[in-house]
């Protein structure tokens, strides 16, 4: 039996990352797929990144991650979302060439060192005499040894199709589900829910008049999500905008009990923040129109993803209604819309390792936990492969809520669950003035490489980087201006007689780097303008970040409350039956983690402290 430190299970957005991730700490990885075609595969909209989507991205490229540069590779339209808000709630955002992706990930996939590959769907588990993860069994019989696995099936866990009252199993357009996997979870007694997600029509771009649309052009100064990027590869091509109306609403609403999502055929939840036009045209009854973004799919490609419009409609009535569409009156439907009904696994069944509670040895990551969308798949692959790996040391790697949006991801899931499919946005993060896409790889590459993640080439980069940017600190921190001074050249501040520095005067918001060169001639263009825009978004945000540094070095206290596993909170008194379930369920390994969990009320963390005290000093007077 062929024997590997590392099996990942699924070739997508999260199996690539959990992979290469695997591969670069220096495990001997196994990556199991259905087929070599489908590595990579963007299933649902060509396009990375968007608001909070963007940040993942930048913080998994700042610990090596892929997902970056394959995003940089195949672009073919750069924008940054929120451009005129402040800098912590901007979110880098490309569409993808979608064929351009796909080869680019397969070429990684293929040329990444400790890596192997594997065609053959894996359809169970095995296990050893103490119920952990011993290695995987294929669909051909072809038995794997591992003490680690990682699943990351996406929608291909009893994978179903809805188009209208027509039903496919299917993992998306094409692919066969994973049943027998499916079953082996099954009976390992996890809490199993089920979800939805939906797709719209592919349309012939030949057959849309886009001279009665609006254009989106990319911006002109693109922001790349690698920080090892310097160039923009392809052409940019613009998308387009168009709108449903009153007569493309009618239609759906004449049709409404024919749609998969409302004649009761689909059990599962889909994903409040992008619902199906059918969820729009119902529960946003009083919007006469809803936008539709019009994006191409390659540049060489004549297919256009309408996004907005995602269907279970049968395709007579998606016919109708998207011929109803300014500009798509006389369009031509390649491929028609559908909904996809997958299991999940409720992510409280993991750590914050992603390894699960109930069987050592294995993690989940991607939609199987739960979540949607390319990114926040990536990056739970790039926990789970790091985690995986480095446990065959013994050691384990959790992300915090104050480093990093991927730690505010996971410790929303883990602690919280999901009702709907999870999808990251900054408002989840409470430190995101600390946590912006800008600085990514200040907060994370460090880690990264003492955790072995980051290669010295991105290392040597990033500690340039970090001397140049203290180099410009030191020089804007140690220059000194009295307001008398500055109002003789014309630069009207409080007369308080106070000196301030070139970097206090960057906070207001009539004073940027070119003022700040005229007042003290300090030559700064010559540095690089990444450089002198972080420290002009530090300087803006001085006063907030010292108070969520503050903040932070708080919850690190709590976090150092470590709760004992074996904690037996039944015998904890005073805690209501409820908050004995929600943390003998969870297991929170810290107070900072129970004091997330729904329901957990200031007054029960109070007691489980004292308790915890008074065992502790008890056991030490013993």
């Amino acid at each position: 039996m062929t024997s590997y430190d590392v099996v990942v299970v699924g070739g997508g957005h999260a199996g690539c990352e959990a992979a290469t991730t695997s591969a670069r700490v220096g495990a001997k990885t196994l990556l199991i797929s259905h087929k070599f075609d489908t590595i990579g595969e963007m299933s649902c909209n060509p396009a990375i990144g968007g608001l909070g989507k963007g940040h993942l991205v930048r913080e998994i490229d700042a610990l090596d991650g892929i997902i970056g540069r394959i995003a940089d590779l195949s672009s073919i339209q750069y924008r940054l979302l929120n451009r005129t808000k402040g800098p912590a709630v901007r979110g880098p955002r490309a569409q993808s060439d979608r064929k351009l992706y796909k080869k680019y990930m397969q070429e990684e996939i293929e040329n990444t060192q400790n890596l192997e590959l594997l065609f053959d769907p894996v359809e169970d588990l095995i296990f050893d005499s103490n119920k952990q993860i011993a290695g995987v069994i294929c669909a051909s019989g072809k038995k794997i040894s591992t003490k680690k696995v990682i699943i990351t099936t996406g929608t291909f866990l009893n994978g179903l199709i809805h188009l209208g009252d027509k039903t496919i199993p299917a993992g998306r357009h094409g692919d066969s589900p994973s049943i027998g996997l499916a079953d082996s979870l099954y009976k390992t007694g996890f809490n199993i829910g089920r979800l939805k997600t939906g797709t719209p029509a592919r349309l012939d771009k030949n057959t849309i008049d886009f001279s009665r649309l609006e254009k989106q052009e990319a911006d002109d100064d693109h922001s790349y999500f690698s920080f090892l990027t310097t160039k923009t590869h392809n052409e940019q091509l613009p998308c387009h905008m168009t709108y449903t109306n009153e007569a493309v609403h009618s239609i759906i609403q004449k049709n409404i009990t024919k749609s998969a999502i409302y004649s009761g055929q689909i059990s599962g939840t889909g994903p409040r923040y992008c619902p199906s036009v059918e969820d729009k045209v119902v529960k946003f009854a009083d919007k006469l129109r809803h936008q539709i973004f019009l994006e191409p799919e390659g540049l060489d490609s004549d297919l256009i993803y309408p996004n907005g419009i995602s269907t279970s409609l049968p395709p007579d009535v998606q016919d109708e209604f998207i011929s109803k569409i300014n500009g798509l009156e006389n369009v031509k439907i390649v491929r028609h819309g559908y909904a996809i009904e997958y299991d999940f696994i409720d992510p409280q069944e993991l750590y914050q390792t992603l390894e699960t509670k109930k069987i050592k040895g294995l993690y989940l990551a991607g939609q199987i936990n739960g979540t949607t969308g390319y990114e926040e798949a990536a990056a739970q692959g790039l926990v789970a492969g790091l985690n995986a790996a480095i446990s065959l040391s013994n050691k384990e790697h959790v992300f915090s809520r104050n480093d990093s949006y991927i730690g505010v991801m996971i410790d929303d899931l883990t602690l919280k669950g999901v009702t709907e499919p999870y999808r990251m946005f900054t408002s989840r993060a409470e430190y995101r003035l600390l946590l912006r896409a800008d600085n990514a790889d200040l907060r994370l590459t460090e880690a990264g490489y003492n955790l072995g993640l980051v290669e010295a080439d991105r290392y040597e980069k990033y500690s340039a980087k970090k001397i140049e940017l203290e180099k410009v600190n030191k020089i804007v921190k140690n220059q000194y201006v009295t307001p008398n001074a500055l109002s003789k050249i014309g630069v009207q501040i409080n007369q308080d007689g106070k000196k301030r520095s070139a970097f206090d005067l960057l906070a207001y918001p009539n004073i940027d780097i070119d003022k700040i060169d005229e007042i003290f001639d300090l030559n700064l263009k010559q540095y690089r303008s990444e450089i002198l825009d972080q420290i002009t978004t530090e300087a803006h945000y001085k006063g907030y970040l010292k108070k969520q540094e503050s903040e932070i070095i708080s919850l690190t206290k709590e976090e150092k409350v470590e709760i004992p596993p074996s904690l037996k909170y039944e015998l904890i008194p005073s805690l209501s039956t409820e908050i004995i379930e929600k943390l003998t369920k969870i297991k929170p390994k810290n107070l900072s983690q129970a004091s997330r969990i729904d329901g957990v009320t200031p007054a029960a963390l109070s007691v489980i402290l004292s308790y915890i005290k008074t065992k502790a000093k008890s056991q030490k007077l013993a």
